[in-house]
């Protein structure tokens, strides 16, 4: 294929190819792989059976059954992230909700916890928007995230997070619940076409600002980029360059105005679908309750963890696992009936 001399005659096109003869590449080598594993194990089997009992042996076939079943089990959510743009990368914005500097510290919390669940999962993320809270925490930010399936994968974080807590700011140590809105949605690759017009837009100019004083400089280089037909804001303060901000603000305002239009197609063919459902407060997908006791229960799958540090930490694969398995079989069963 890549001997072939016409084979990069179109370099774009030849790199997708590429990628996707890795990606089976690797699924090939990791089958092969579980395969050998599972043909070890029943080596150490037989071994047992035929000492009369080898404690040893049966350790090691279970180990190596235990191994398999991992890596399957991580295949099958594999399987499940073929949705048309789970392969792409992905831009997480997260809002405060109602309630001042309880909500802002809420946001700065799952804002930290995304960051190092993108550190763990080998991913990259850029912070192009960063709005400081009035006492504590953020009023919102926005993640670019680039890795493979990262779309696929935070598509499962999209909904309204809910804390239970004795609020660190209240003198009187009473209970708050605290409420944040977490949206996600694919980049756009260069080669859709969202035709945006100059004179649709409204450029606005002014000092980038961050946590600990982080991105500050003294010209006017972070832009915010208003579309005015459909009211969509989109910021950047990422550079030192106002040029490369705007650039990077067209690309994501390029990626929401796809995600509003694919969105609104979505929720004309399917309504009544409860994925769908606008961001609301009041219709929380995942609740984190850290007194009176320490537990997180997604209310989609039902999953719970207990280990709330942990997962605020950045260990979100049992929660995302078991939405895309859900997420998937309710299409299977959508596509049967």
């Amino acid at each position: 294929m890549s001997q072939d001399p016409s084979f990069w005659g179109d370099a774009d096109k030849a790199q997708v190819i590429m990628k996707e003869r890795g990606e089976v590449m690797d699924l090939l080598a990791v089958i092969e792989g579980q395969q050998e594993s599972l043909d070890e194990a029943v080596m150490f089997l037989e071994l047992s059976a035929e000492a009369g009992g080898d404690k040893q042996a049966d350790a090691e076939a279970l180990s190596l059954v235990k191994a398999a079943t991992a890596a399957i089990q991580s295949m099958e959510t594999r399987r499940m992230l073929g949705g048309e743009h789970d392969e792409l990368n992905a831009i997480v914005t997260i809002n405060a909700g109602a309630g001042g500097t309880e909500s802002q510290d809420w946001a700065s919390i799952l804002f930290r916890m995304y960051l190092r669940y993108c550190e763990i999962k080998g991913w990259t993320a850029e912070i192009t928007d960063f709005q400081d809270g009035e006492e504590a925490g953020i009023k919102s930010a926005d993640i670019r995230v680039v890795g493979s399936f990262a779309f696929g994968h935070l598509k499962a974080e999209a909904g309204v997070h809910r804390l239970v807590r004795i609020s660190p700011f209240d003198s009187a140590k009473r209970r708050h619940t605290s409420f944040a809105a977490v949206s996600v949605f694919p980049e756009v690759d260069d080669d859709i076409d969202i035709e945006i017009n100059e004179s649709d837009l409204r450029v606005d100019t002014y000092r980038a600002s961050g946590a600990g004083g982080q991105h500050v400089n003294r010209t006017d280089s972070a832009v915010r980029l208003t579309h005015i037909p459909t009211g969509v804001v989109v910021a950047c303060q990422l550079e030192r360059s106002q040029h490369k901000n705007k650039s990077t603000a067209m690309k994501l305002l390029r990626s929401r105005l796809y995600e509003r239009e694919l969105k609104m197609r979505q929720d004309k063919a399917a309504e009544d679908h409860a994925e769908l459902k606008d961001v609301a407060f009041g219709s929380q997908i995942r609740s984190y309750v850290l007194h009176p006791y320490k537990q997180i229960k997604d209310l989609r799958t039902g999953v719970v963890e207990n280990n709330v540090d942990k997962v605020l930490d950045g260990a979100l694969d049992s929660f995302v696992e078991a939405f895309l398995l859900m997420d998937g079989t309710n299409k299977d069963a959508g596509a049967e009936a």
